[in-house]
């Protein structure tokens, strides 16, 4: 029986749902979560099923500390302490700042960059136990450059790129590398708010006339896990050379 365990956060769909399938190929044990059941939670835990793996599946609120820790705690319980874990919980927010009420704000950072601390000191002690493990955190383009109304989301993200580049530092002596790949547009839902001539004109701008899909961002998280552990701190692009 493989032993081998994955972590993600939001794995739902998109992104963090590539991940879960790529790894449930190769035979591993995946843990995932999202906030509240849903039929796309249940697609994943059969097509988990399907391409040979086995999951836990936790239903929470990864900005909620107790939630994350219940989920992390879970997940070691059954199947062991992971050789990965993946920060992808994240929701955007489109529109001017001073439009945006208080608990938009809070509600974003709550679930893009709190989050992110929350798991991250739940499974570190872990890893620390082992002398073993990789922290890879979903991260965006805007996080890096800013985008205009998407000020909260740019500023959640950002937040997670200083994060990772501050906590690989603490880890790098004790071998656990924290990385993050910065996407750039993705073809996900996250992006359905476009219409077909905004969609158009946005690949218009990305030299490589089209998005990323989920599955190139799985296959970078799974080049990024098997790096040397000497890559460490690192915000590396997914953009098509967009930015």
């Amino acid at each position: 029986m493989n032993t081998h365990h994955i972590i993600i956060t939001g794995a739902s769909r998109g992104i963090g749902q590539a991940i879960a399938l790529l790894y449930a190929s190769m035979g591993w044990n995946i843990s995932i979560c999202c906030r509240h059941k849903s039929p796309d939670m249940e697609h994943t835990k059969a097509q988990i099923t399907a391409a040979g793996g086995r999951y836990f599946a936790f239903y929470g609120d990864m900005g909620n500390p107790e939630d994350a820790e219940a989920f992390v705690t879970k997940s070691v319980q059954t199947f062991g302490i992971p050789e990965i874990f993946v920060n992808n919980a994240g929701i955007s927010h489109i529109g001017l700042l001073q439009d945006m009420t208080p608990q938009q704000w809070d509600d974003l950072l709550h679930t893009n960059l709190s989050s992110v601390f929350y798991t991250s000191r739940i499974i570190i002690p872990y890893f620390l136990q082992e002398k073993h493990g990789r922290i890879i955190n979903i991260s965006s383009v805007w996080g890096n450059v800013g985008a205009s109304t998407e000020a909260a989301y740019s500023a959640s993200k950002g937040g997670v790129n200083a994060l990772t580049k501050a906590l690989a530092k603490e880890l790098a002596p004790s071998g656990i590398p924290v990385n993050a790949i910065a996407c750039g547009m993705i073809d996900t839902s996250m992006n359905a708010f476009l219409d077909p001539d905004e969609l158009s004109a946005l690949t218009e701008e990305i030299p490589a006339g089209r998005a990323g899909t989920p599955e190139e961002a799985a296959a970078l998280v799974r080049q990024v896990a098997e790096a040397p552990e000497y890559m460490t701190g690192q915000i590396i692009t997914l953009d098509g050379g967009w930015i």
